[in-house]
């Protein structure tokens, strides 16, 4: 082989390397998840860097906040994101992590079971959210002009909830969300379902218009419903039609089988997030 080719060969293969595991490479050269806490005690993960200017800010949702930021599968868009001067912000879940608590079942068994109680699991957890961005901005190191959410699955569900509520959240981006929780196997039978119903993100899709949303999903994820996510994407441009705003609305729907997805879809949405806050500056 001549060198010229091997040059050539020993590229792609690190290229192929990097887009299968790019946490390997962005991590290594951008260091490990940092914690901190705010004021009134509400632990976060973070990376990046503060910046002598207040920097655009991601929150990112999936897990706990340790897995969700060290794991390729969820974290690649948030690695990917610092690389370009962002900070992206992570905090559990609710039954997730430190939000686990004794006696009661783990994770989403564990939302089943609060929302069973008449726990209602979306204000919670979006108060602590806020108060960790109001904390950010306060310190300097987010600039309140350029926030943007995003979520993996039932963090999807839990991004485009906090971007409803919270008005300074410019864009969300979301892999295959949960968008209605009665959908879910945990939820099935469960004996608070008008509960569950009510926490449907079809019910926020009013507040979404004018600010970016951008969806992907596999054509057929029974996990989540291929078919509920794409109606929620038609119900955010029809509500944003009606009041006149912008419907600025992104759906991939991906020839992906069953409720997954592969790295590169972290690529695009990072670019898309990028280019959303990088807007009207």
């Amino acid at each position: 082989m001549y060198p010229k080719e091997l040059k050539l060969f020993v590229g792609s293969v690190l290229l192929a390397i990097a887009l299968i595991s790019p946490q390997r490479f962005l991590g290594k050269e951008l260091g490990h998840p940092k914690f901190l806490k705010t004021p009134s005690g509400i632990r976060f993960s973070w990376i990046g860097e503060k910046g002598r200017e207040p920097v655009p800010t991601l929150f990112l949702f999936a897990k706990d906040m340790q897995t969700t930021l060290e794991r390729d599968a969820f974290g690649t868009v948030a690695w990917l994101l610092a690389k370009k001067g962002f900070i992206v912000v992570a905090l559990d879940l609710p039954c997730h992590g430190g939000d686990e608590k004794i006696g009661e079942p783990p994770r989403l068994s564990g939302w089943a079971a609060r929302v069973e109680k008449g726990d209602n699991l979306v204000p919670t957890f979006i108060a602590r959210v806020s108060q960790v961005l109001d904390f950010l901005i306060q310190a300097g190191y987010s600039d309140s002009n350029r926030i943007a959410a995003c979520g993996i699955s039932r963090g999807g569900f839990m991004a485009i909830h906090f971007t409803a509520a919270d008005p300074r959240v410019r864009c969300v981006a979301t892999f295959a969300p949960v968008t209605d929780l009665t959908i879910l196997t945990e939820f099935s039978g469960n004996r608070n379902e008008s509960l569950a119903r009510s926490l449907s993100v079809m019910h926020v899709a009013d507040k979404l218009g004018g600010r970016g949303v951008w969806l992907y999903i596999g054509n057929d994820d029974e996990r989540v419903g291929t078919d509920q996510a794409i109606a929620f994407t038609r119900l955010v441009t029809r509500r944003a039609k009606e009041t006149k705003r912008r419907a600025n609305v992104k759906l991939i729907v991906d020839s992906s089988e069953g409720h997954g997805l592969g790295i590169s879809p972290h690529f695009e949405a990072a670019e898309w997030i990028a280019n959303q806050l990088a807007e009207g500056r």
